[in-house]
């Protein structure tokens, strides 16, 4: 009956058109029967379905064990507050922020992780602070409240500071930024370690305590320039005199921070020490303690060294003072080496001695032509005879400087020395030793050889004497080609007769006369009719066409 009461009243209610307002809210829209049945508005927990994660708040930890209503005081759902701080009463008074979830998890309000929590915050727990009580640094009026004096060290340690007497921080003027010195990781204040970066103790600073440089107890102000420690030092010092020699006070010019000064090196790139000068010492040069004006060009030291040089005498020659011309600073002075680019000495000019050239201990005016050495060679030449030949006096026009003069080279430009001309020796065109007005026309050398051809005979048919015309510089004459012949008489290297001849004979029969030619001293009379050359030629232009 009670199922069937609620049935009719729904239906009433839905054909009335009146709709029930929710108790939850107006905008809840959660099914009823997720959590109600028809048993009654309680909740009914065989049906009860709702999924409390899909909601903006997941239940976890204790929040699974808690009523629904110690959250929501009404029956208004989306009233219920979400921040812890709105739920749970801050013991803390707002000393560790509103975020409880930094510290706290829903399963315990117990910390165990403080040191990893305190890692991510603004002041790291590191050395002794990992083992410091919490109340030791957060002295507040009870344990659950953290206040924070401050984060640097001197907002919880200042008292350290102010006892401090060795040394005393207060007459030192230290800072009070204790990371200065003292390490925030460590488990004590000794030990620490200054950060000296603006003066590192290196080497014999290493070992010294602060009292030994910082001996009026003030730490601020000290000079940093090694004269202010060390001037005793400077004054007392011997080998060399620092003080008779005017030595400069800035001491690192000279030595490094090792124990005892030594080993003492000044930067001398102003004059590099090499070989002779690496081993000597400084008294050597610097006579009488003098280290401020020291020359330093060669002969102002070594000008004993150049008025005794025999092997050649420097002084008779007028060699100059300027010693590394033809020195470096090996030791004994060898070996030396003198720039003769002026005059590259090569070849045969390579291995004499300087004397051979410069005769007499002459170094300043020694002549730098062939024929001012070499005039006896010049004159003694007999093959050719360079006298008599009119040679010129410039040697290197046919030589080198390759010892005995050969080979001897010649640029013969004006007249190529090709093929049957490259062979021979100079004196086979230049007879009598004509080197000066030696025809370059080929008649002139080969009128014999003009003379004496028989085949054909030059002379009789009064060749051309341009042998050029027919011939080239091959020995032999060989082979001879006459190309005007077809230009200036018939057709037998293009036409119809190319390649059908093999000496001039095949066609001038008559070896005398060049002149007598006849078609049919080669093609006979083919048309038996006694036709002249002059006919043949009506029909056959030029002996091209059959």
């Amino acid at each position: 009956m009670r199922i069937l009461s609620l049935l009719v009243l729904g239906l009433f209610l839905v054909f009335s058109g009146q709709k029930t307002k929710s108790p939850h809210g107006s905008d809840f829209k959660v099914s009823c029967n997720t959590c109600h049945s028809s048993k009654g508005w309680q909740v009914d927990k065989s049906v009860f379905s709702f999924n409390h994660s899909k909601t903006k708040f997941v239940l976890s930890g204790q929040h699974n064990e808690v009523s629904c209503r110690q959250c929501h005081s009404t029956l208004v759902f989306s009233e219920a507050k979400s921040e812890c701080n709105e739920c749970h009463q801050d013991v803390h008074q707002g000393t560790t922020g509103l975020d409880c979830g930094r510290c706290h998890t829903p399963v315990s309000w117990l910390v165990n992780n403080v040191t990893e929590i305190h890692q991510s915050g603004r002041f790291p727990l590191l050395g002794a602070h990992r083992t410091a009580d919490c109340s030791d640094c957060h002295t507040s009026e009870n344990n659950v409240r953290y206040d924070v004096p401050g984060v640097e060290c001197i907002d919880c340690h200042r008292e350290d500071y102010m006892a401090t007497t060795n040394p005393n921080h207060i007459q030192s003027g230290m800072s009070e930024d204790c990371s200065g010195c003292h390490q925030v990781n460590a488990f004590q204040w000794s030990g620490g370690g200054f950060n000296h970066s603006f003066f590192p103790l290196a080497q014999g600073h290493s070992a010294v305590n602060c009292t030994q440089c910082h001996t009026s107890g003030t730490f601020a102000g000290l000079s940093p320039e090694c004269y202010s420690c060390h001037q005793q030092d400077f004054l007392s010092t011997t080998n060399p005199n620092h003080t008779a020699s005017n030595f400069p006070t800035l001491c690192t010019n000279c030595h490094t921070l090792n124990p005892g000064w030594k080993p003492a090196a000044f930067d001398h790139s102003s004059f590099p020490l090499s070989l002779g000068h690496s081993g000597i010492n400084c008294n050597d040069c610097h006579i009488g303690g003098n280290y401020t004006t020291t020359p330093t060009d060669c002969y102002a030291c070594h000008q004993q060294n150049f008025t005794a040089a025999t092997n050649p005498n420097h002084v008779a020659s007028g060699f100059s003072t300027v010693c590394m011309t033809c020195h470096t600073t090996n030791p004994g002075w060898k070996p030396t080496s003198f720039s003769h680019s002026v005059f590259p000495l090569t070849l045969g000019h390579s291995t004499p001695a300087c004397l051979d050239c410069h005769v007499g201990g002459n170094y300043t005016t020694t002549p730098t032509d062939c024929y001012s050495c070499h005039s006896q060679d010049y004159t003694a030449a007999t093959d050719p005879n360079h006298i008599s030949s009119g040679f010129p006096q410039t040697c290197q026009a046919c030589h080198t400087t390759n010892p005995g003069w050969q080979p001897a080279s010649f640029n013969h430009t004006s007249f190529p020395l090709t093929l049957g001309h490259a062979g021979r020796a100079c004196a086979d065109c230049h007879i009598n030793g004509n080197y000066t007005t030696t025809p370059t026309d080929c008649y002139s050398c080969h009128q014999t050889d003009y003379n004496n051809s028989t085949n054909p005979n030059h002379r009789t048919l009064a060749f051309s004497t341009t042998c050029t015309q027919c011939h080239s510089t091959n020995p032999g004459w060989q082979p001879a080609s006459y190309t005007q012949h077809d230009t200036q008489f018939f057709p037998i290297y293009s036409g119809r007769h190319q390649g059908e001849w093999s000496v001039c004979g095949d066609c001038h029969t008559t070896a005398n006369n060049y002149s007598l030619f006849s078609c049919r001293t080669c093609h006979g009379d083919t048309h038996n009719e006694g036709y002249t050359d002059a006919e043949c030629y009506s029909c056959h232009p030029r002996g091209n066409e059959d």
